[in-house]
């Protein structure tokens, strides 16, 4: 990993192999007999409209995580491996969450804004459904992972999705986000923002997460890498910044040493547990339990 980190954007997915080769047997060795899983649940009437629910079985009533991949518009899913993105959800779902892991539709098939509208399908899903499996349905925070977190802002912020977000949703965490749209030659994924947002680089402003950023009503966590894919973590420091004009909201902004844009995500459940105690803090402040 620290061989890796200074060399992360020279190439990306070979790096993101490779990373994820490092954390995939150490999150095998973990327990989570203790959880349980329900796979591949319809939340709508495409094939990548799916989720996975990790939960205890017990008769509390526990706030709900759920969790949007990345991918770079076109690709990516809710299993990666046999372990991650489990990992992830069987984290939260230890430190007393339900998780919720979510599948949407990909570029090109799928176009702007219309992430934003499987995101609030999933959201609709989990406030009908969520008590069944020990979850509060009006206490959900939201969490994005790089493309995931751009599908995140778009439900919550940005007013083409048409909706604003339910009241079942309290708070949004932002991973490594593409939080401004943009296809230069300095990003790696430009296709994949071609992909999806089209190509007249005109309308990328206006389908920029950091566009909508007053307009967020909702307490937001940005965390950024150490080693980001590049310019990401401009983009995270752009947004926050913008945040910053709203006195009245909670918010946190969080640079992880160490961890790159991949490691993330592929590093929760593996004994690091810095990241993950960050969230769950600023989820439970969110939420009124501490």
């Amino acid at each position: 990993m620290l061989a890796i980190g200074p060399v992360w954007g020279s190439a990306i997915q070979v790096h993101r192999d490779e990373v994820l080769a490092i954390y995939d047997p150490i999150v095998t060795q973990v327990s989570d007999a203790s959880i349980a899983v329900n796979r591949d649940i319809a939340y709508g009437d495409h094939d990548r409209q799916r989720l996975d629910i990790f939960y205890q079985t017990d008769d509390e009533r526990r706030p709900v995580i759920v969790f949007v991949h990345g991918g770079a518009f076109v690709r990516g899913s809710k299993s990666v491996s046999t372990n991650v993105y489990d990992n992830v959800l069987y984290w939260f779902a230890k430190r007393g969450f339900v998780g919720v892991n979510i599948e949407y539709k990909l570029a090109s098939e799928n176009k702007y804004p219309m992430g934003g509208d499987d995101v609030a399908k999933a959201v609709d899903w989990v406030e009908r459904n969520i008590e069944s499996f020990g979850g509060s349905a009006d206490r959900v925070i939201i969490m994005g992972h790089s493309a995931g977190a751009t599908h995140v802002c778009t439900y919550a912020i940005d007013p083409m999705c048409g909706r604003r977000p339910s009241s079942s949703v309290r708070g949004l965490v932002l991973l490594s986000g593409r939080l401004r749209v943009d296809a230069t030659e300095a990003n790696p994924n430009a296709k994949g923002v071609r992909a999806y947002f089209g190509n007249d680089e005109s309308t990328y402003e206006g389908q920029s997460p950091v566009s909508h950023a007053t307009q967020c009503s909702l307490p937001t966590m940005v965390a950024i890498a150490q080693y980001e894919n590049p310019l990401l973590d401009g983009y995270g420091i752009e947004f926050f910044n913008r945040l910053t004009s709203l006195p009245e909201s909670k918010k946190k902004f969080l640079q992880v040493n160490g961890h790159n844009h991949s490691s993330m995500v592929f590093h929760f459940n593996s004994g690091d547990d810095f990241l993950g105690l960050e969230i769950e803090k600023f989820a439970l402040n969110v939420l009124g339990d501490l």
